[in-house]
């Protein structure tokens, strides 16, 4: 299942160009995967650190395809790529919305981290994993 955001390019996003920033594109990302996790998962990424869990980045690898520039409208696609045992892959494409051009493709790897130790759980928690096969039945 896919999640939708749309974001506009404004002037902080940009350089003195009116290109995007290689940055941007992260903080872009990072909103869609915070928002996929909570609005298709169900988790409560707050909650879930309170209760001793994170879900930091180990591994990002993206292709910067076609430069976003100021003004434009684009839109995030975030989905889960892979449910290992001990980690997330999702996979995030942006795309101009006019145009459909692809701007960036990238995939994140995420693990679950326990916040007292500082350690990454063996396994991925049990309602995480939950919550991601209780989504995909009902795609």
């Amino acid at each position: 299942m896919k999640h939708i955001d749309e974001i506009r390019v404004y002037y902080a996003d940009t350089d003195a160009y009116g290109v995007v920033w290689h940055g941007a594109y992260l903080r872009w990302m990072e909103a869609g995967r915070v928002n996929y996790t909570e609005k298709v998962l169900g988790l409560d990424l707050k909650k879930m650190q309170e209760d001793g869990c994170l879900l930091p980045v180990v591994e990002l690898n993206m292709k910067y395809k076609l430069s976003a520039k100021l003004d434009e409208h684009l839109i995030l696609e975030t989905e889960v790529e892979q449910l290992r045992p001990s980690a997330i892959v999702f996979k995030q494409t942006l795309r101009n919305k006019e145009t459909s051009a692809v701007n960036i493709i990238g995939t994140v790897t995420c693990v679950a981290v326990d916040t007292k130790t500082n350690k990454m759980f063996r396994r991925l928690p049990e309602f995480i994993t939950d919550a991601y096969n209780k989504k995909a039945l009902l795609v």
